[in-house]
């Protein structure tokens, strides 16, 4: 799929870079130190928006949002370029960071606050999706220091995955995350209120291929050709799931052979499934900027939307500018797209 293209020339602009403060590049960098730095793709931005011509200041936040006024004054950006996931180590705060430049009125990438409230909170964002008749596994939540009980929502069987309500990135998910029977429920459901200090979710566990779907837009977005996470390298059904080593360790996944690519081998009415499923959950949950959906595809056929997720990692290797790259759009043009997404964006008055 051909993404419209962008003008050739655009605006200079004056940019602040804002990532965790652990995350900002250091001055000055040698390729070799930054092809497996933790703030790889901070580098890489910051690299290609310098490249487009545009004057990028890089600033770090922790738990202090005062440490941007004097940043914005000396300055005085056109827009932020936010990746910020936390704040204080708080993963759904990053939905405060955006709703305070827009009480600021201060232009940035991504999504809305709105989106990224309704997206991070994945019980209500199924919530939605199902009175938008978009399918999801049926699924239960289990709320800290409520009594544990056997799974009683309509339609939820075992095997079921246990993931955290809104974390993100695989944070709490492994193997042991799908549970065959009430007793590995529970000790799951334990794990996370007690060492990620979240409320948890329990859904249908559903077997198929791990599909994803980009897409970049505000009113009317544009979705990026279908990915796929490559797990069959795992040793069982049950076990070929996005887990934090299967998204994040090297080693694991040269060992297992997990790789991620375009979908190959999908009948077009899935694709095109696929790409209806995407935009219907973009658009009924608000979301602007730019997103990744993570779906199933069950060996017959059938199509899931696990999750929603706003603001994916947008390093010029990950799954995201990859997809990108295949539909014609090389990495500075995504950048310069998230860009003009971002200045474009009005909030609704």
């Amino acid at each position: 799929m051909e993404l419209s293209r962008l003008p050739k020339k655009e605006k200079k602009l004056r940019i602040l870079l804002l990532a965790h403060a652990t995350l900002v590049p250091p001055d000055h960098v040698s390729p070799a130190d930054s092809a497996k730095a933790e703030w790889r793709t901070e580098y890489e931005l910051l690299k290609t928006l310098r490249g487009l011509g545009h004057e990028v200041q890089a600033v770090g936040l922790g738990d202090d949002l005062s440490i941007l006024d004097p940043c914005e004054a000396q300055l005085q950006p056109h827009i932020v370029f936010n990746l910020m996931e936390e704040f204080d180590g708080v993963g759904f705060f990053d939905q405060n960071i955006v709703s305070y430049f827009e009480l600021r009125k201060i232009r940035y990438t991504g999504c809305n606050p709105r989106g990224l409230m309704l997206a991070r909170d994945k019980a209500l964002a199924k919530k939605i999706l199902a009175f938008h008749g978009i399918r999801t596994p049926p699924f239960e939540v289990y709320r800290r220091k409520a009594p544990f009980h056997r799974p009683r929502a309509h339609g939820l069987q075992f095997p079921l995955i246990v993931k955290s309500v809104n974390e993100e990135a695989s944070l709490g998910l492994s193997q042991a995350s799908v549970v065959a029977d009430v007793a590995a429920l529970e000790e799951r459901i334990r794990f996370l209120h007690g060492r990620m200090h979240t409320d948890a979710l329990a859904e249908n566990y559903i077997e198929g291929r791990e599909l994803y779907v980009g897409i970049l837009g505000n009113l009317r977005p544009q979705t990026l050709p279908v990915w796929e996470l490559q797990l069959d390298g795992l040793p069982s059904p049950r076990s070929r799931i996005a887990t934090r080593r299967v998204k994040w360790d090297e080693n694991y996944r040269k060992r297992h052979r997990i790789v991620s690519g375009p979908a190959q081998g999908l009948e077009d009415r899935v694709a095109a499934r696929a790409d209806q499923i995407a935009r219907a959950a973009y658009q009924a949950l608000g979301l602007t900027g730019y997103a990744r959906m993570d779906l199933r595809l069950t060996p017959d056929g059938e199509l899931y939307l696990l999750e929603a997720n706003p603001n994916p990692h947008i390093g010029a290797d990950e799954d995201f500018a990859q997809s990108a790259q295949s539909a014609g759009v090389p990495y500075p043009e995504l950048v310069s797209r998230i860009l003009q997404l971002g200045l474009r964006w009005e909030p609704v008055r």
